[in-house]
C-alpha cells in the first residue's frame, strides 16, 4: 500500500525542472522517498509515504518491460484479489504494493478497468508509445488538481505545488473521472445512485425500521473498520468523543483485543473541553491506550496561518476543526502511521443540526446526496491535507463505498430527527450497548465547538478586521464573505496561495 503520497504529472511540452520544483513543494506528503520518469510526451513524479513494502515500493511503478509507467496517491483495497487474478493471467509483479495491481490491470484492460478499483486513489500513467491518462476515485478521497495551458496539461496533489504562472489556470479534477488526450474527460464511476429503499425490507411501512436494518448497518460498518485496520505499521484512531469516531474506535478496539493488542487513540482540545472529557470517557470504557494533545488559546491562534497554508482553505467552519485536527495528528504521528476517522457519518445519517430543519423525505435525501458529492471540497480536504502534513495515512470507514451505498439506500424518513429521535438516531440505535450511554446519546457538536477552538478563533480573528474593512472587502467573492473572521482568513489564504482562484477552488460551508 502507498497511502498518502504526492504526485506530479504532465502531458505535453514540460520542463523537468518545473516538475522537480513541484515535487519539492509536496515533500511533506512523501518524506520517505522521491522518484521521477521522463518520456518523450510525458513526465511523472512521486513523493512517497511508505506503509507497506517499505523497501521495494518506490514509484514511479513500471511493468517488467518498462513500457507502462504509473504514479499514484492513495490505496486500492481490493488489490490482493486483483493481483491473484492478474498473476493467473501471466503478469509478473515486482513489488508488494497495492498500486502495482492497478498498473497491471490498466495495462491489461485499459482505463475502462478503473471502475474495478475499490479504494481511494489519484493516478497518472503513461506508456512509451505515447499514451497518457489521469484519474481520481469516485468519492474524491484522494486529491487531484490540473492546469491546462498552451498544449500542456499539468497535474498535482495540492494547489501549492503549482508554479505561480500556472495557478490562475488550476482547476479541481472531478472525482470519478479519467482524462486522456484521446478521449478527453470522461466519467468511469459515478457516486452510487440508489433509490432510498431499505435493504431486504422494501415493503416495510411501519414508523421504525425492523431489527434487520440495524444489524445490516452494524455489520457493514464493522466489516469496513476491520478491513481498514490492516497494515504493516501501527494503527490508531483520532477520537473526538463524538458519536462517529467513538463507534469506529469501539469496533477497532474489539478487533484489536481479539488479536491480543491494545488499540491506540488520540484526542485534542482545551483543558477540560467537552471533546477531551468525552474522549477520555470512551477510551476508559473501551480500554484503549489513550493520549491527549492539550493546547492553550494562544496556541490555537498562533497555528492558524500554518493551518491555512496546509489546508488550502479559508472557510471558518473547516478551519475551526482543522487546527485541533492538525495538532492531534502531530501527536498521533509519534506512535502510529495510520489513523481511523469518523468522517462521512454526518452526511450519510443526517448528523448536522440544520438537517433537522428539513421535514420532507425527498428533500433530505437530495440534500445528503449533495453533501456527499461536495465532501471532497470540505471535510475530506481537511482529512487529506492534515494527514499529508503529518506523515499519517487516514482511513475513513464510513466512506467505504459499501457503507455509502447502504447509507444512501436507507429511506430518508428514518433519518429525519424529531423530539423523540435525535440526529443520527439510526446509527445510535445500531450500536446500542457498544458505548457508554452518555456518549451514545450525546448531542451533536461540531469538532471545532467541542474542542473549544471555534469561540477562541472566531473572537480573536474577527477582532483583527474592522467593520469598515469588512464592508469594503466582503464582496470580492460570490457569495460575499460571511464575517470579519472569514475575511481575516481570506487575507491569509491570498498571501499563502497567491494566484489561486478561490471562487473555483475553495469549498465554502453555507450553514455556519
Amino acid at each position: 500500500m502507498i497511502a498518502i503520497s504526492g504526485i506530479v504529472a504532465a502531458y505535453g511540452p514540460f520542463d523537468p525542472l518545473e516538475g522537480m520544483r513541484m515535487l519539492d513543494r509536496l515533500t511533506h506528503r512523501g518524506p520517505d522517498g522521491q522518484g521521477t520518469q521522463a518520456l518523450d510526451h510525458a513526465w511523472l513524479g512521486h513523493r512517497r509515504l511508505a506503509v507497506v513494502d517499505l523497501e521495494g515500493g518506490a514509484q514511479p511503478l513500471r511493468d517488467p518491460n518498462g513500457r507502462y509507467w504509473l504514479v499514484g496517491d492513495g490505496e486500492i483495497y481490493n488489490y490482493e484479489r486483483l493481483r491473484h487474478e492478474l498473476e493467473a493471467r501471466g503478469h509478473t509483479f515486482r513489488t508488494r504494493t497495492d498500486q502495482e495491481s492497478a498498473l497491471h490491470l490498466l495495462e491489461d484492460e485499459g482505463t475502462e478497468a478503473l471502475s474495478r478499483l475499490w479504494g481511494m486513489f489519484a493516478f497518472a500513467g503513461a506508456t512509451v508509445d505515447g499514451r497518457f491518462f489521469a484519474a481520481r476515485d469516485t468519492m474524491g478521497l484522494a486529491p487531484l488538481y490540473w492546469a491546462r495551458q498552451d498544449g500542456t496539461v499539468v497535474f498535482s496533489s495540492e494547489l501549492k505545488a503549482f508554479d505561480p504562472h500556472r495557478r490562475p489556470d488550476v482547476e479541481l479534477f472531478p472525482p470519478g473521472h479519467v482524462w486522456s488526450p484521446q478521449d478527453g474527460l470522461t466519467e468511469f464511476r459515478p457516486l452510487p445512485e440508489v433509490e432510498p429503499i431499505a435493504p431486504t425490507v422494501a415493503n416495510h411501512e411501519g414508523p421504525e425500521p425492523p431489527e434487520e436494518v440495524f444489524a445490516t448497518i452494524r455489520d457493514r460498518l464493522i466489516h469496513a473498520v476491520e478491513r481498514y485496520t490492516e497494515a504493516d505499521v501501527p494503527v490508531g484512531a483520532l477520537l473526538s468523543g463524538g458519536l462517529d469516531s467513538s463507534i469506529v474506535t469501539a469496533i477497532a478496539a474489539r478487533h484489536a483485543q481479539r488479536k491480543g493488542r491494545k488499540f491506540r487513540t488520540f484526542a485534542a482540545g482545551l483543558v477540560d473541553s467537552d471533546d477531551v472529557l468525552a474522549a477520555r470517557e470512551v477510551a476508559e470504557a473501551l480500554g484503549t491506550e489513550h493520549s491527549e494533545r492539550l493546547y492553550t488559546n494562544d496556541e490555537l491562534i498562533d497555528w492558524m496561518p500554518e493551518v491555512i497554508r496546509v489546508i488550502e482553505s479559508f472557510d471558518p467552519q473547516l478551519l475551526h476543526s482543522s487546527v485541533p485536527n492538525l495538532l492531534v495528528s502531530k501527536r498521533a504521528a509519534r506512535d502510529v502511521k495510520v489513523v481511523l476517522l469518523g468522517e462521512g457519518a454526518d452526511e450519510l445519517f443526517a448528523g448536522y443540526g440544520y438537517y433537522g430543519e428539513i421535514s420532507g423525505e425527498a428533500e433530505l435525501h437530495e440534500t445528503l446526496l449533495s453533501a456527499i458529492r461536495d465532501l471532497h471540497m470540505g471535510g475530506l480536504q481537511r482529512v487529506d491535507r492534515v494527514a499529508g502534513a503529518t506523515g499519517l495515512e487516514p482511513r475513513t470507514p464510513f466512506l467505504d463505498l459499501d457503507v455509502v451505498e447502504l447509507g444512501l439506500s436507507l429511506p430518508a424518513r428514518w433519518k429525519l430527527s424529531s423530539g423523540s429521535r435525535p440526529e443520527k438516531w439510526l446509527l445510535r440505535k445500531a450500536f446500542d450497548g457498544w458505548l457508554p450511554e452518555s456518549v451514545l446519546w450525546r448531542p451533536k457538536a461540531q469538532f471545532g465547538q467541542g474542542t473549544g477552538s471555534r469561540d477562541v478563533l472566531g473572537e480573536y480573528y474577527a477582532s483583527t478586521v474592522s467593520k469598515e474593512e469588512f464592508e469594503n472587502e466582503r464582496y470580492v467573492l460570490d457569495p460575499p464573505l460571511h464575517s470579519r473572521e472569514e475575511l481575516a482568513y481570506f487575507r491569509m489564504f491570498q498571501r499563502e496561495l497567491k494566484g489561486v482562484d478561490p471562487q473555483r477552488l475553495v469549498g465554502r460551508f453555507e450553514g455556519w
